[in-house]
């Protein structure tokens, strides 16, 4: 996996670098501003990017925007932002044109390797990695109506789990139920949201971006 490491903070980017080389992956650039974070995509496009919110030259939200850009240029391209604050008009934009391939975390919550690769890999692989706190901001103030006001309490919960990326086993677990049971519920959550059966295996995407942008 061919990765993009943008961040302005040195320790914590060469960190980044030694974790993702740690766990057999290459980094093929990195980046310490929004304009050579841009430049960096364009040039490389990776497989994967961690992409900071905030950095030079204003240190408000370059990075985000660079990754926003990089994606109207090339759709899909997967980006994975990792920040300490959540911009719920950019992180939506993100979210917006429903090709999958993004992730959103906050660094306080990433407490190990295996999490933090994780959820690159799923990224890479055109899922999604919500952070729950992210999730909570961009769902404050949603709007009654819809089809996301057709989905029981349940059925919530389970997309809610399924933004941060868990498998339906690793879903049951949090909410002690069977596998089958999740199954269940999944299939008439797509079933509410008018996410019909396809060969893309795409549906657990499609039905995390419809919930992210319901705000």
């Amino acid at each position: 996996m061919r990765v993009l490491v943008a961040e302005d903070l040195y320790l914590l980017r060469d960190g980044m670098v030694r974790l993702v080389e740690a766990y057999g992956h290459e980094v093929v650039a990195t980046a310490a501003t929004g304009p050579e974070t841009l430049d960096a995509l364009r040039e490389h496009r990776p497989d994967v990017s961690v992409v900071d919110v905030r950095m030079p030259p204003t240190q408000t939200d370059e990075g985000l925007r660079a990754a926003l850009a990089a994606r109207r240029e090339m759709p899909g391209l997967p980006i994975l932002i990792l920040s300490q604050h959540v911009q719920q008009l950019y992180a939506r934009e993100l979210l917006a044109d429903g090709s999958g391939g993004v992730g959103y975390l906050l660094k306080e919550s990433v407490f190990d390797g295996d999490q933090f690769v994780g959820a690159l890999e799923r990224v890479a692989g055109g899922g999604t990695a919500m952070d729950p706190a992210v999730i909570a901001k961009l769902l404050t103030g949603t709007a009654p109506g819809g089809r996301l006001d057709r989905l029981t309490e349940r059925e919530r919960s389970v997309l809610e789990l399924m933004a941060e990326g868990l498998s339906n086993q690793a879903i049951g677990r949090r909410l002690f139920l069977s596998e089958s049971a999740v199954g269940k519920y999944t299939t008439s959550m797509f079933g509410k949201l008018g996410i019909l059966d396809d060969q893309d295996g795409n549906r657990r995407v499609r039905a995390v971006l419809a919930y992210l942008n319901s705000a």
